[in-house]
């Protein structure tokens, strides 16, 4: 399917002010800021989201995601594109959400799933994914209760002018990747909130069955 565009390039969840610590914090903004703007399109150089792997066991949309190294285990809902073509960003602070128009995780092509980093009440749901180191495991458990297995390749910090939405979005045609987002960086009101977005890039290590 191709994405729709607004020649932007990522989704940026810019909310409470970047908190120092997850003990007791004390939110500082009334009003939580948030810009989504939209993933690439065929037009900016993006790709449409691959078909699924036949290959692999299970195609169906991810529902429970869990990262041990930084305390993670969280519901997963779905997140689409909204009537002016951005993309619709998790109500709940705590859930994350998978972009429902790439592939689900496991199957070929980049699958991306976004998440709070605070909000007016503290931390969020990826709070702490700026820490994670590559080998850290992340499991996604689907609907049909297979779960596929990830281990963190890379963590980087892009400027908002600077995020690689088509690496981000459409970056692995030919093989499963899963992709970690949220906001980073220096917190800045008057500019709109986070300045940076925190990517967790990970490779495919295999997809467990759903029981029988």
């Amino acid at each position: 399917m191709v994405l729709a565009a607004l020649g932007a390039t990522f989704i940026m969840f810019g909310l409470a002010e970047h908190q120092t610590s997850t003990a007791n914090p004390t939110p500082t903004r009334e009003t939580p800021i948030a810009r989504e703007l939209a993933p690439p399109s065929r037009a900016d150089g993006g790709q449409p989201a691959s078909k699924p792997n036949q290959k692999e066991p299970s195609a169906a949309p991810p529902k429970y995601l869990r990262i041990p190294a930084i305390g993670v285990a969280t519901n997963v809902i779905s997140l689409g594109l909204k009537s002016d073509k951005t993309v619709q960003v998790p109500k709940d602070a705590s859930e994350a959400g998978w972009f429902k128009q790439g592939p689900p995780p496991g199957q070929l092509g980049s699958s991306v799933i976004l998440g709070h980093v605070d909000s007016t009440q503290g931390p969020a749901v990826f709070y702490q994914l700026r820490y994670l180191k590559p080998g850290n495991k992340i499991s996604v458990r689907l609907s049909d209760g297979a779960i596929a297995h990830f281990k963190v390749a890379r963590v980087a910090t892009y400027a908002n002018e600077n995020f690689p939405a088509t690496k981000v979005y459409a970056g692995s045609p030919g093989r499963p990747t899963l992709n970690l987002v949220t906001c980073g960086g220096e917190y800045i009101a008057d500019a709109g909130g986070y300045q940076s977005n925190v990517v967790a890039f990970t490779d495919y290590v295999r997809t467990t069955p759903r029981p029988t």
